[in-house]
């Protein structure tokens, strides 16, 4: 069969990686794809930044594509698998209004909070509510408290407020300023909760949900959670942490339960959908869902995967996902992010990415490309997050050990990464 993967990020290679592994599989299309993707699938240089649903319609009939995965969570949001099933053609993804789990943080919120899914509690404001939502700041004595705006942000949406002038300031850039655009014309405020986060990404039937193996990623741009929040530095597969009762609670709580709400409220959902967790004191917290593969999650998480992906794919889309339980490697896996200078502010493009030879083929040390492109015989960097460098390992701190080796002779003009990554899960070892 021929397959379209759409994106040209980090968590699509590792996609196409993993696909490509599967004997079902005769071809593999990306669009737009980038120089990591380009070496085991052909890339189609069309332009997704604008949601040109015509464009990839055209591009999976001209392949004769047999199914189509969507990476990013925008053409999710906008759509895409509507307007894909309408016209005949297989898509991996929920539809509109189930995307909308993660297009409108609002949304979501009020879903779960009808159906008692533990979460931190909030409070919505809508743009004309700028008044009410500064008076409710002031009134407010326990910081830090979280800003989120609703819809999409790239990852960058939420605020975590130390004190009331930040948290004002963070209101402004949603409401007033504009800064995240019509995504921030409402905002929930919310209780900041301490504790760990894990991921959890879920297959989904519309049916069925089957959860994959837990993953921890790192969203501040430094070491010890310090600085900005980007799209993810960095993550590790499994989380030792997590004990089997925490677990249980995790799916009996919040996963299932989310499944029941949907079908009362006519959702079907198809597709991943990704919990991030918050457990604080022993109790599970539902943060955020997103409605795709987490990226740098899905770099740790496929790679521990035994289980051929494609007829898990074709499961959902189908509705017709087994119940049975997925196989995983024992290993420990890490990825660590390389990002551009000055990111996540901004980002540095056209720098020659040095070391990527060496690497070119193995089986223990993988690098997935995010921000890259071919240019002059070169690849280049071409984005904010750049590559992530992944391995496996017995103990975390042997693949700790492969993978820092391997970022030391991975070079280009800014790099920076995190050194942190999966250190405090040594002590498991």
């Amino acid at each position: 069969m021929n397959i379209l993967v759409i994106g040209g990020g980090g968590r699509e290679h590792c996609l196409v990686w993993k696909i490509s592994r599967s004997p079902l599989v005769d071809k593999i299309y990306a669009a737009p794809g980038n120089a990591g993707i380009s070496e085991i699938a052909e890339c189609v240089d069309i332009d997704t930044s604008e949601n040109n649903f015509d464009g990839l319609l055209k591009l999976a009939e001209d392949r004769k594509i047999d199914l189509t995965v969507v990476g990013p969570e925008a053409p999710l949001v906008d759509g895409i698998v509507d307007y894909f099933m309408s016209k005949g053609h297989k898509i991996f993804g929920p539809g509109k209004q189930a995307a909308a789990m993660e297009g409108s943080k609002v949304f979501a919120k009020e879903l779960l909070q009808k159906h008692g899914i533990p979460g931190p509690n909030g409070i919505i404001f809508k743009k004309e509510d700028y008044d009410k939502a500064i008076d409710h700041i002031e009134k407010r004595s326990n910081f830090p408290l979280v800003v989120k705006a609703d819809g999409l942000a790239a990852g960058k949406g939420v605020i975590i407020a130390d004190d009331k002038s930040q948290a004002a300031e963070a209101v402004k850039d949603c409401l007033t300023k504009g800064k995240f655009g019509s995504s921030g014309d409402r905002i929930i405020i919310e209780d900041f909760l301490s504790g760990y986060e894990v991921s959890v990404l879920c297959l989904c039937d519309g049916q069925r949900i089957v959860p994959m193996t837990p993953a921890q990623d790192y969203k501040r741009i430094f070491d010890n959670d310090m600085g900005k929040n980007t799209g993810g530095m960095g993550s590790y597969s499994p989380v030792p942490m997590i004990e089997e009762n925490t677990y249980r609670q995790i799916l009996e709580k919040i996963i299932f339960p989310t499944g029941t709400a949907m079908a009362k409220e006519n959702i079907e959902y198809k597709g991943i959908l990704y919990a991030g967790i918050l457990v604080s004191d022993g109790k599970p917290y539902l943060l955020e869902y997103n409605c795709r593969f987490g990226d740098p999650e899905t770099q740790v998480v496929l790679p521990r995967l035994e289980d051929d992906l494609v007829p898990l794919l074709l499961g959902c889309v189908d509705g017709n996902l087994t119940g049975e339980k997925l196989k995983w490697d024992e290993n420990k896996c890490i990825c660590v992010v390389a990002a551009s200078e000055g990111y996540p502010e901004s980002s540095s493009r056209g720098n020659i990415i040095e070391g990527l030879d060496y690497y070119r083929g193995s089986d223990d040390i993988i690098i997935f490309h995010a921000g890259t492109k071919k240019e002059n015989g070169s690849v280049v960097t071409d984005g904010g997050r750049i590559l992530g460098v992944i391995s496996k390992a017995g103990t975390f701190r042997e693949v700790r050990d492969k993978v820092y080796s391997a970022l030391k002779r991975i070079k280009f003009r800014g790099i920076q990464y995190r050194k942190d990554i999966a250190f405090k899960a040594e002590r498991s070892d």
